[in-house]
């Protein structure tokens, strides 16, 4: 029986896991390597959590390019696509997959690879919610978002936004109104970006990875 064609394309940003480019405020607490490897990790897991939804077309929107081995085996994957990322800043990065995805796409979703709290059940509550709404976000307690899905463009989302900042959920959801889009925003999930937040990554995660104090 042939599958119908996908209705919602789930779109993770990564970095690629060079030491020193990536989890930059994890540093101190991991040193270079170790924060790569988190972030390499981090990333697989969130490929694990996205992958288990059917129906859904997967891409990996990569930075600075799709060339890194850690991507092209992520490309691998049957379900999944890999892309650049395109712009000079996250925001435009986004905004242009967003306006790139949303004419082939009823909804679009784009997440992060931080926040291993995430799950199946939070994407597809996402993808229900966009039934009834314009937009679902996902805040992080740290003042972001761990996600943002939406079935309406407008590039007001993704301006005057002071990214990597505590105040980057106040000020989408501003831009949210002012772009006249309804939203909802669910429960606040916890991602993994400061040393203080490495109480809440997973232990398996961690295990291995080197630590600064530990040299």
């Amino acid at each position: 029986m042939k599958q119908d064609a996908p209705t919602t394309a789930i779109m993770i940003f990564a970095r690629a896991p060079v030491p020193g480019q990536v989890k930059t405020r994890l540093i101190p607490a991991l040193g270079e390597k170790g924060a790569a490897e988190l972030h390499a990790r981090l990333l697989e897991q969130t490929l694990n959590t996205v992958t288990q939804l059917e129906n859904v077309a997967i891409q990996l929107y990569c930075q600075p390019d799709t060339q890194h081995p850690l991507f092209r085996r992520s490309g691998d994957r049957t379900t999944l696509s890999l892309h650049p990322q395109q712009g000079n800043d996250l925001g435009e990065r986004m905004s242009n997959a967003f306006s790139d995805h949303l004419p082939c796409y009823p909804k679009v979703l784009v997440v992060g690879c931080d926040c291993p709290a995430l799950t199946p059940d939070d994407l597809r509550a996402v993808i229900e919610a966009l039934d009834t709404q314009d937009a679902v976000i996902i805040p992080a307690h740290d003042g972001g978002y761990v996600l943002l899905g939406l079935k309406v463009f407008s590039p007001l989302i993704f301006s005057d936004i002071d990214w990597s900042t505590e105040r980057v959920f106040e000020q989408t959801i501003r831009q949210l109104d002012a772009a006249g889009l309804q939203w909802i925003a669910l429960e606040p999930k916890q991602d993994i970006d400061r040393p203080e937040d490495l109480i809440h990554c997973p232990e398996h995660l961690l295990t291995g990875v080197p630590d600064e104090m530990a040299g």
